[in-house]
C-alpha cells in the first residue's frame, strides 16, 4: 500500500472516456510501474462563483485539520499495539482496506445528498471530524490517567527502598510484636552497612543484640530489621536518622497485603479493557474520518476543477501513486494532457510562464493536483 497519493484533474476536450484511455496509455508506455485509478465524482451543486470562491479559501486549512486528526487516531493505534505487544491489523473503511476505498472510491449519498450546497457538505464533514477528535481526547486522557495510577503503584512496588511499598519484602517471621518488643525497618545506604551493623546496637538502650538482620538490598540501599523495647523505638528514629539511617513505618498485615494485590490486579485488567475498548474506538473512528477525508477531497476537486476550468464541469478526476524518481515523468504526461497554451501560462518563472510570480506556489499545475498523505 502506497503512504502518498496524488489527486488530480484534468480538464476533458472531447470525451473523459479518451481522456482516460489516453492516460492510461501514457502512464504504461512511459511509468508503467505508476498506480492509477479513476476517482469518480458525482454531479455536485455548483451554486455561485462567489460560494466556491470562499469555500476555496477555507478548503487547505480543512484538509490538514482531517489529516491532521487521521494520522493522531493512526498513531494512537500504533502506541496501543506497541504497549500491548498485539499484531497490527489493516486499517479499514467498513470492512475495505484503506487504500481500496480511496482507489474504488463510490460517494455515499445517504450521508452526504449531492443536492445539498457544497458549503454544507465540508461543514458537516469537519464538524464530525472534530466532534471525533474531542472523544479522542477525553478517552485517551482517561487511558492515560489510569496508566499513570498503574504506574505510580509499580513505582512503588519497584522503585528505590527509600520510597517502595515493603509488604512484599517482608514475611511475618521477621517481624516480632510482643507486649514489650516491636521490631523497626532500617533503610540502609548501601555503603553504609558496616557501620549500621557496627553501631545499631548503641544508638539507644534497650536494642537486642544481633537482631538485626538483612530483608533485601537494590543498587542503593539495603534494607534491615532491629529488635528493641517499644518504649525506646522513638529515641532510636532520631539516632539513626542522625546517623543517615532512615526508619521506615511499616506495620504487617496480611489482609492489607491481599487488599493491594487485589486492587492491583482490578487495576491492571481495568487498564487492559480500557486499551482494548480504546483500540476499537480507535480503529472503528479512524475509518469514519478516512471516508469523511475522502468525501471531502472529492468536493475539493470538484470546487477547484469549476473554479480552472470552468462551467459546465468537465473534468477527469484520477489517482496517482507515483515514485518519487517517476514523480517528474509523470508530471510531464499530466502537463501534455492539458492544453498547451494553458501549460505554458502556468511554468515556473524559468520557463517564462505568466503564473510563476503569483504567490510563490513552487508546486503550479496547469492542472487541479494535490497530495494525499495516509500515513
Amino acid at each position: 500500500m502506497a503512504s502518498r497519493y496524488w489527486m488530480v484533474s484534468l480538464p476533458v476536450q472531447n470525451s473523459a472516456s479518451s481522456l482516460w484511455n489516453n492516460l492510461q496509455d501514457q502512464i504504461s508506455k512511459h511509468s508503467f510501474d505508476t498506480p492509477l485509478y479513476r476517482f469518480n465524482i458525482p454531479n455536485l451543486r455548483v451554486g455561485t462563483l462567489d460560494s466556491l470562491l470562499a469555500l476555496s479559501d477555507d478548503l487547505l486549512k480543512s484538509n490538514s485539520f482531517i489529516e491532521g486528526v487521521s494520522h493522531k487516531i493512526r498513531r494512537q493505534i500504533e502506541e496501543l499495539e506497541r504497549v500491548s505487544g498485539s499484531e497490527s491489523n489493516a486499517l479499514t473503511v467498513d470492512g475495505q482496506p484503506i487504500d481500496s476505498y480511496l482507489t474504488r472510491f463510490v460517494w455515499d449519498e445517504a450521508k452526504y445528498p449531492t443536492m445539498s450546497p457544497l458549503r454544507e457538505i465540508v461543514n458537516g464533514i469537519h464538524h464530525q471530524v472534530a466532534k471525533i477528535e474531542d472523544d479522542l481526547k477525553v478517552r485517551v486522557a482517561e487511558y492515560n490517567t489510569m496508566r499513570g495510577q498503574l504506574n505510580a503503584i509499580n513505582r512503588k512496588q519497584s522503585g528505590s527502598l527509600a520510597v517502595r511499598d515493603l509488604s512484599n519484602l517482608v514475611k511475618p517471621e521477621d517481624i516480632i510484636t510482643s507486649e514489650h518488643l516491636v521490631t523497626l525497618l532500617a533503610i540502609v545506604p548501601k555503603y553504609s552497612q558496616k557501620d549500621w551493623l557496627s553501631s545499631y546496637e548503641t544508638l539507644t538502650t534497650y536494642v537486642v543484640p544481633r537482631s538485626s538482620k538483612k530483608l533485601y538490598e537494590d543498587n542503593e540501599y539495603a534494607l534491615y530489621t532491629v529488635t528493641l523495647f517499644g518504649r525506646v523505638a522513638d529515641n532510636f528514629r532520631v539516632s539513626a536518622r542522625e546517623k543517615g539511617f532512615q526508619i521506615r513505618d511499616f506495620e504487617y498485615s496480611p489482609e492489607a497485603q491481599e487488599s493491594r494485590k487485589q486492587e492491583l490486579d482490578k487495576l491492571i485488567q481495568d487498564q487492559d479493557n480500557l486499551r482494548s475498548s480504546l483500540l476499537q474506538w480507535c480503529y472503528t473512528s479512524y475509518g469514519e474520518v478516512f471516508s469523511s477525508w475522502m468525501h471531502f477531497c472529492a468536493v475539493r476537486v470538484f470546487a477547484e476543477s469549476i473554479l480552472r476550468y470552468g462551467l459546465p464541469p468537465s473534468f477527469l478526476a484520477c489517482v496517482l501513486a507515483p515514485s518519487v524518481k517517476g514523480e517528474k515523468k509523470v508530471r510531464s504526461i499530466l502537463e501534455g494532457l492539458c492544453d498547451s497554451a494553458n501549460s505554458t501560462y502556468w511554468k515556473t518563472e524559468d520557463e517564462g510562464g505568466a503564473m510563476a510570480g503569483l504567490g510563490g506556489d513552487a508546486d503550479a499545475h496547469p492542472y487541479v493536483s494535490f497530495t494525499i498523505n495516509i500515513a
